[in-house]
């Protein structure tokens, strides 16, 4: 969560600006605590907010429409994966890209270079995606990389340094 911290915005529900996308915790933009948290400020904070979005959710439950006529998974053409290191080793690059380029202390050129790695990563994954079998890694794996890239570009857009977000290219505030 480091990464993001702070920076998902919630209303007092919980609630996203993506429809039925709640966020709780370190993640979160609550107004609350400010740009900086302490271990037990989000703690409180996401029990809070855990509580909150239950029970919205349980006021909402019956009004969401659920499809029921969704087709069984068609893998025709595909194959399984049996070079499962490509997946794991695509992993183990993302997180090193993440915590060497997207962490607390950023440059504008280390962002760059993890997009760069980021989209890379993101063809080599498409490919094993519709080529094999679908697996949970392999899902984790895609899901991952989208949320790196929407961070990485959010740190990119960002140009002053706020809270533990510091970008040395833009100092700031």
């Amino acid at each position: 969560c480091h990464y993001l911290c702070g920076g998902i915005l919630i209303d007092e529900m919980g609630k996203t600006s993506i429809s039925r996308l709640y966020a709780a915790g370190e993640c979160t933009n609550s107004g609350l605590h400010g740009a900086n948290r302490l271990a037990s400020n989000s703690l409180l904070e996401g029990l809070v907010f855990a509580d909150r979005i239950h029970q919205d959710i349980l006021l909402k439950i019956d009004q969401i429409e659920i499809e029921k006529n969704i087709p069984a998974w068609n893998a025709e053409g595909t194959t399984e994966p049996k070079e499962m290191v490509l997946i794991t080793q695509s992993l183990k690059e993302l997180k090193e890209i993440m915590s060497n380029y997207v962490g607390i202390v950023r440059t504008d050129v280390r962002l760059k270079r993890a997009m760069d790695r980021l989209h890379l990563l993101y063809k080599e994954t498409e490919v094993l995606y519709t080529t094999t079998i679908i697996s949970p890694q392999l899902c984790e794996l895609r899901n991952l990389i989208t949320n790196a890239y929407l961070i990485t570009k959010a740190a990119e857009m960002r140009k002053e340094s706020r809270g533990l977000h510091y970008n040395t290219d833009h100092p700031d505030q």
